[in-house]
């Protein structure tokens, strides 16, 4: 090739590594660049086949707005947390739990489709980095009554989502979260169906919501069809926590013949409990646990689990948060409540009774 087509091909590669700006947009589109503006930030009083139309221009020409001057212009960074409050002081206690993994996947695509970036934050506001990073808004999930990150955010005028019904008159735009009550309700009846004569609980000491109202479901249950409660309660964030009271709860004189269990671990912590008690399951113990692990459909027997559906719940409340952060939607809080999903495998059905059937007799047998 000579020096002039090196120079040309130059040239060319250079103009495609350019970035497209909002004027390739504009004229691309046909139309000015405060209505491409307004169509990518969702102001003005654009039609909607007018919006939909510049968007299309704006992917087919890989058109991303400069975030130093998005900032300049809107005042936001771009950047929503994401965090949980309620799970010990550890930084990121909570990544090790299938639902919040899940749950944050889909709130990362969530956050992109609409020009977001999502920062996953430690656990407690005592960490620096709080104070270091510009968040237009945070989705919290499962705050603890009377959450102090919580009320510092909302002082700081920054909009928070909880993921989870706050308790009392704890200050969030918006909140998604499933029918723990009705969830708890069905896996009781669920169990009593399948034979279970005195169903027991492990939960949790903390205050969230999940857990105070699924606990408090527990023991309306047990009072309507007249069974003595039998459960135990240990912090969810202690990862040994969950086994001791475990084999607490089947150690008891008053045993159960099942059990549910609120947290992801309770399912292998009750299979490895009830064998040291040589207990059969689903024979002497039926089980249930809330998780999303997809393992427990391989465990030995497999494991019945309630999902709480964290996808759907991560593209909620990244929605409501931007929405609020971008003034749409209404002005006062909202609120959203996902169905849940009981997923049934062995450990919750009785086996049926073995019967021998005996081949049938020739005539030279009579």
């Amino acid at each position: 090739m000579t020096a002039a087509g090196n120079h040309q091909a130059s040239r060319s590669t250079g103009r495609r590594l350019e970035r497209a700006g909002i004027r390739d947009v504009a004229a691309a589109a046909g139309v000015s660049i405060t209505t491409v503006s307004d169509a990518l930030n969702g102001k003005g009083r654009l039609p909607d086949a007018t919006r939909r139309h510049v968007r299309e221009v704006a992917n087919r020409l890989g058109y991303r707005p400069s975030a130093a001057a998005r900032t300049l212009r809107t005042g936001r960074s771009g950047l929503i947390g994401l965090t949980v409050t309620t799970y010990g002081e550890e930084p990121f206690t909570f990544t090790e739990f299938a639902y919040f993994a899940e749950m944050a996947r889909a709130a990362t695509s969530a956050a992109l489709a609409r020009g977001y970036a999502l920062v996953i934050l430690p656990a407690s506001s005592r960490h620096d980095v709080w104070s270091n990073v510009a968040l237009d808004g945070t989705v919290v999930i499962d705050p603890s009554d009377h959450d102090p990150v919580v009320a510092d955010l909302v002082r700081q005028g920054i909009p928070v989502v909880s993921d989870g019904r706050p308790a009392g008159n704890l200050p969030v735009h918006a909140w998604v979260d499933n029918d723990h009550e009705q969830a708890v309700i069905g896996i009781l009846d669920h169990l009593a169906a399948a034979g279970a004569r005195r169903i027991g609980l492990l939960t949790g000491t903390s205050t969230d919501t999940y857990t105070r109202l699924s606990t408090s479901a527990y023991l309306t249950w047990c009072e309507r069809v007249g069974q003595e409660p039998v459960y135990e309660a240990y912090p969810a964030h202690d990862p040994c926590a969950g086994a001791v009271a475990a084999d607490r709860l089947l150690a008891r004189p008053d045993r159960p013949d099942a059990v549910y269990g609120l947290f992801d671990p309770n399912g292998t912590d009750l299979l490895a409990a009830a064998r040291r008690y040589g207990l059969r399951v689903p024979d002497d113990l039926l089980l249930v646990c809330c998780s999303e692990r997809a393992a427990y459909a391989t465990t030995e027997p497999p494991i019945s689990t309630l999902s709480l559906k964290p996808g759907r719940i991560g593209t909620a409340v990244v929605q409501l948060l931007i929405d609020a952060i971008e003034g749409v939607g209404p002005g006062q809080p909202v609120s959203q409540v996902m169905p849940t999903d009981l997923i049934v495998r062995a450990s919750s059905q009785r086996r049926p009774p073995r019967t021998t059937v005996s081949p049938p007799r020739t005539p030279e047998e009579d």
